[in-house]
């Protein structure tokens, strides 16, 4: 590894790239649905973005080796929950393969039977509209059918840690 003008290259790219992307902050959430015989499945992605205001649609990246992967692959409905620093632990748990996701009672169902977290700072209550393609991951678009806002300081994942951003006066 060498370092020249402040910037770190480093001799394995996949590990460069890994490094990279950890040095980007991005926002935190957990993701919902629930299957054909009413399961509730979930996980936690950093990756989440604005696609269009018209139609109003989001993305969110999911591993195909996640166990859940196969349930969104699937999924007609799902639920995108921006979390606080409140979470942190809840969005670890969620990014934990074989945990027991809902066990603390944090989520209801909502009127689709959808697990929410009454608490989030935000939940999108999304139809699936696309799965595309993203090598290790897929894909997943959802339209926004509603946004419910609360209030609070969101959660930020930046280098593998959980912090927060003052809100604005």
């Amino acid at each position: 590894m060498s370092t020249i003008d402040n910037i770190t290259h480093m001799p394995d790219p996949a590990l460069s790239f890994k490094q990279a992307m950890a040095s980007f902050p991005s926002g935190v959430t957990i993701v919902t649905t629930t299957d054909a015989d009413g399961k509730w499945w979930g996980f936690t992605a950093s990756s989440f973005c604005s696609v269009s205001m018209d139609p109003p649609l989001v993305l969110v990246c999911l591993a195909r080796s996640a166990e859940c992967h196969p349930v969104f692959e699937q999924a007609e409905r799902f639920a995108v929950h921006v979390i606080g620093p409140e979470h942190t632990d809840l969005a670890v748990r969620f990014a934990t393969r074989g945990a027991d996701k809902f066990g603390d009672g944090d989520f209801v169902a909502d009127e689709r039977g959808i697990p929410v977290l009454q608490q989030a700072h935000v939940v999108l209550n999304c139809t699936a509209h696309a799965r595309n393609d993203g090598g290790d991951h897929t894909i997943l678009v959802g339209r926004v059918d509603e946004a419910v806002l609360g209030g609070g300081h969101p959660a930020v994942y930046f280098r593998r840690g959980f912090h927060t951003l003052p809100l604005a006066s």
